[in-house]
């Protein structure tokens, strides 16, 4: 039997050595929590010397795979996904994938999603004896509630737990999601935080002008919301929050930074809200850093990027006590939760940050604070130990 400490021993010498193929729908220039996390797990391998292969759909014809030193990427045929506008689901590609692996066979396979293109990279990584190790990111089976496909609910939290319990490793953003999948029947689940880049997401990037931009002078609070604007995000309850603010600080600024199929619905129905439509770097460090609190009430993710972002941006975060929230936030220190599904909670906590200045600037300094340590370097060892492990699983099973 082997341990972690096993395991760190063993990491230095291994380092330079690693193949490792991620198989993934989702990878930038795509912009979601899902993509931006693969994009830097990827990039640390790369720069620990590790190879990697890259499986994912075409999104355009005119798409050429990616290819360097350390980095090759590999375009399979893809469908369009409903409603998601830009994202494709790839389709099955289990004999090109076993015929790939078998030319340049990887050391373990990270398959990172879940659709038909994961299924059949198990399968392939199954038939040549590839140590696997999937992650955990989309909550499909709460999904499909606000699509109208609730009834499908129980039959893809099956799927799911089928797929995962394939792999001999699952990894998990969060310790209370572990606790979740576990009891029900997740074996093998590995907690792999997220970090967050407090260099781009700084509060110095507050641009005055910006805020002009948006009618808020310095009298004012603004409220932020990034993220796609779509019927999972519990965007409604934003609405009921920032109606309520606006009855107890009337200078109350609204901006909204997303897209989605929401998003002309919601500009008809709030003539006095700020749509900044998607950001991405920089410009998107400026919108949050620009603003006083963050609302975040979406019940359905398994972790949330944008809250630590947030944080990281001297922002006072109102959010459910789930998820990336309950993990990195201390209600009434570093931000305010509310019990999950307690929307009146919510809503009470998100007039307390605007009745309150001294309070506002105490969670928005603690956030900052917060944040600053939450360094994407730990996330990076903990990966390579969950990758390091279930090639180590592997090879006792040979035994």
């Amino acid at each position: 039997m082997y341990n972690s400490a096993d395991l760190d021993q063993e990491l230095p010498a291994l380092r330079s050595s690693l193949t490792v193929a991620m198989v993934t729908e989702t990878y930038p220039p795509e912009i979601n929590g899902v993509a931006l996390t693969l994009a830097r797990l990827a990039n640390a391998l790369e720069r620990r010397a590790h190879r990697v292969q890259l499986i994912r759909p075409r999104q355009i014809a005119a798409h050429l795979p990616v290819s360097r030193e350390h980095f090759q990427e590999v375009l399979v045929p893809g469908i369009p996904i409903p409603r998601y506008k830009g994202l494709r689901i790839g389709l099955p590609a289990g004999r090109a994938l076993a015929q790939l692996w078998k030319v340049r066979r990887p050391d373990v396979v990270h398959v990172a999603t879940e659709g038909p293109l994961g299924w059949s990279a198990l399968a392939a990584a199954h038939r040549l004896k590839l140590p696997v190790a999937s992650g955990f990111h989309t909550n499909f089976h709460r999904y499909s509630a606000h699509y109208g496909f609730g009834f499908l609910g129980r039959p893809i939290a099956r799927y799911l737990r089928r797929f995962h319990n394939k792999a001999q490793a699952t990894m998990v953003p969060t310790t209370s999601l572990k606790r979740e999948l576990e009891a029900g029947g997740y074996r093998n689940v590995r907690v792999v935080s997220r970090g967050v880049d407090a260099r781009l997401f700084d509060p110095a990037r507050r641009s005055e002008l910006l805020r002009r931009s948006w009618g808020a002078n310095e009298a004012c609070v603004v409220a932020l919301h990034v993220g796609r604007l779509a019927p999972e995000k519990n965007l409604r309850l934003v609405m009921r929050a920032v109606e309520a603010m606006r009855a107890a600080h009337p200078q109350l600024r609204m901006v909204w930074v997303g897209d989605g199929p929401e998003r002309a619905a919601m500009q008809r129905a709030l003539p006095g809200h700020v749509f900044a439509g998607m950001r991405t770097g920089e410009d998107l460090a400026s919108h949050y850093a620009s603003a006083d609190l963050f609302l975040f009430p979406s019940t359905t993710e398994t972790f949330g990027n944008v809250t630590l972002e947030a944080m990281a941006s001297a922002l006072a975060v109102i959010a459910y006590d789930y998820a990336a929230a309950a993990q990195h936030i201390k209600h009434g220190v570093s931000g305010l939760l509310a019990p999950l599904g307690d929307e009146a909670a919510f809503v009470r906590h998100a007039i307390d940050t605007v009745v309150s200045a001294p309070q506002l600037a105490r969670l928005r300094h603690c956030a900052r604070e917060t944040a600053l340590r939450l360094d994407w370097e730990n996330v990076y060892g903990d990966y390579e130990r969950v990758l390091l492990d279930v090639m180590h699983q592997q090879d006792h099973a040979r035994v």
